[in-house]
């Protein structure tokens, strides 16, 4: 198994050369941090990654939950894990100190994410626990609060969002689950939940679902939909709450997260309590959208770069074949792979995708620490452009994730196809994130939908004089300056597709709009990470013009440069092709009176 799953250099690169996250330590909110304290917050996880979670990626996965006489069971070294990332303040690790979080930056929560997912996804328990502690902090009363939040965080209990019902998946409007008030406050919940992530296991003494229902008497569709706490056991003495794990789905990837099929009131006897105002639980869960994107975002590329990782590695080692220049030259010892220009092709793809997103989720989580702590002109700046951003920070890294994964198995040929490497496994893992938390199509529509236009188009006209500012900086070094020239060309290709799609919607047929907006999502994403490269290129070519770096930091900056040069070239042209079909008036996807057998 490759020993090395993610790159701290990098990492830190992104952090404290390209984003400068000490700068939010001048907010008061985050003044208690300094650089010190976040590196030794990437220390205490990275540790426990290397210990806890990456040499059991394999065990994790092949050693599966089982359920059995209604009980679940997990890989033993996940408790550990839990216990392990409590006690170092890491699950809370965003939280105010008043709830007994660190109240870290988002910037460093998330990165913490990266590491221990990029270690070993199969122990993907911590962010779905964090995400429901933070619903209960964010709208729910003290008392809940004070009953669930300290031992959510110390990872004694593990937390769930039991959103999606058999027939509610993207559409929650049609959820069912009922709640029936009680005399006492209380409610009883009865329904069925499906595709709950960690909804059953025994390495937490308590599971806290985050749940999804309908008060007897709301109004239908997503208005009457409420957001309750309903526990596994009740915590006045662990007493069972008639929440009833039915089943347990053999999935694809990410074996070692039990995904549950959970029912509830089977003996009428499940309580919930009410978290906020009644009909409120599809805004609260949305408040709470833009942190579970970023964890998403965040999944898919620690995912490929592990992946990519493992290629490198190996191309680095496997002899095979003779260099192109040599290939008549029997006597010559074979090379290995990494010398191959295909190969190198397939690992540059890898090396821009995985650090063009990583370097895009930590744009949109310095803009969401901005949205929370800042004021005035610049809170609602940051918001809008974290707005606009979401549906591509989740969306790009898990579709090109999956594509990079795809080429770092290709890169181990035959041997890629097999368990002795991980890269098959991490094929599997990967697929569900362009699903988890509002499917592509669904980031698609949100775009082109709502967001390129919302507020007269300021979000995308703050993104766009963001993107100058990188270009200008790139213009005043020659051999950057092609590459902000035809970024600037990529800014007027967006606009012009923008122009072209705008009197559809302005004519009221917004199913002729949104028809391809997947194709738009992908022309944008391609644009937003080849701003990421140039930002990060231009830091790189500050750092060789003014530190004289020596040999292998020498190569870091001359590599990112290197990089950003094969995804202007490799990556960004694909949006011509793009740009031509969105922007034909012939539209071929929509359903006609005289539709085309499929």
């Amino acid at each position: 198994m490759a020993t090395t799953y993610f790159s701290k250099r990098n990492l830190h690169f992104l952090l404290h050369e390209v984003f400068k996250a000490e700068e939010l330590t001048k907010y008061d909110y985050f003044s208690a941090h300094d650089r010190e304290t976040f590196n030794l917050v990437i220390d205490s996880a990275t540790y426990i990654a290397d210990t806890l979670m990456h040499p059991y990626l394999k065990d994790v996965d092949r050693n599966q939950p089982e359920l059995k006489n209604g009980q679940v069971t997990v890989h033993p070294k996940i408790k550990e894990y839990l216990k392990a990332m409590g006690e170092a303040g890491l699950i809370g690790a965003g939280f105010p100190f008043e709830h007994g979080g660190q109240q870290l930056p988002e910037m460093i929560s998330s990165t913490v994410g990266f590491i221990v997912m990029a270690a070993n996804n199969g122990m993907m328990y911590t962010g779905l626990t964090s995400g429901a502690a933070h619903l209960i902090t964010s709208f729910g009363s003290p008392e809940l609060s004070e009953t669930y939040v300290p031992n959510l965080l110390a990872g004694i209990w593990q937390g769930t969002m039991a959103l999606t019902e058999p027939q509610a998946g993207s559409s929650l409007s049609d959820v069912t689950t009922s709640a029936t008030p009680q005399p006492d406050g209380s409610y009883k919940i009865k329904g069925q939940k499906v595709f709950i992530s960690a909804g059953d296991h025994d390495a937490a003494e308590n599971i806290i679902h985050l749940m999804l229902a309908r008060i007897d008497g709301a109004p239908k569709g997503t208005k009457g939909i409420s957001l309750f706490v309903v526990p596994k056991y009740r915590p006045d003495g662990l007493i069972d709450n008639d929440v009833t794990s039915t089943g347990v789905y053999h999935k694809m990837g990410q074996k070692g997260v039990p995904a549950m099929h959970l029912t509830m009131g089977s003996n009428d006897n499940t309580i919930g309590y009410l978290v906020g105002q009644p009909h409120q639980g599809l805004p609260y869960m949305f408040q709470m959208m833009n942190e579970a994107r970023i964890g998403v975002g965040m999944t898919a590329a620690a995912i490929a770069t592990a992946a990519y990782y493992a290629a490198l590695e190996y191309a680095k080692e496997r002899p095979q074949s003779r260099r192109l220049n040599q290939k008549n030259q029997l006597d010559a010892p074979q090379t290995p792979i990494i010398n191959h220009p295909d190969v190198r092709r397939m690992l540059l793809f890898q090396k821009a995708v995985t650090e063009g997103a990583l370097s895009l989720l930590l744009e949109a989580a310095r803009l969401y620490d901005i949205s929370e702590v800042a004021e005035g002109e610049e809170k609602e700046n940051a918001f809008l452009l974290l707005d606009l951003l979401m549906p591509v920070a989740k969306s790009y890294p898990s579709e090109m994730g999956v594509q990079s994964v795809s080429q770092s198995l290709q890169t181990f040929g035959g041997y890629g196809f097999t368990e002795d490497f991980p890269v098959e496994q991490l094929y599997r893992d990967i697929r569900i994130t362009p699903i988890y938390e509002g499917t592509t199509g669904i980031q698609a529509q949100d775009l082109l939908g709502r967001k390129m236009t919302m507020k007269g188009g300021k979000a995308p006209q703050l993104l766009f004089a963001e993107i100058s500012k990188t270009i200008a900086d790139a213009s005043t070094h020659a051999d950057l300056k092609p590459y902000a020239d035809q970024l600037t060309a990529e800014l007027k290709r967006t606009q012009e597709v923008m122009a072209s799609l705008m009197p559809y919607a302005q004519q009221g047929d917004i199913e002729r709009y949104l028809s391809d907006a997947t194709l738009f999502l992908d022309l944008f994403g391609i644009v937003v990470v080849a701003w990421q490269w140039l930002k990060q290129a231009v830091v790189a070519k500050q750092a060789l013009l003014t530190q004289n770096p020596q040999s292998d930091e020498l190569a870091f900056y001359e590599g990112k440069i290197h990089t950003m040069k094969f995804y202007f070239h490799y990556e960004v042209p694909k949006t011509l092709g793009l740009a031509v079909r969105l922007k034909d008036p012939e539209v071929l996807t929509i359903v006609t009176e005289k539709e085309l057998a499929l």
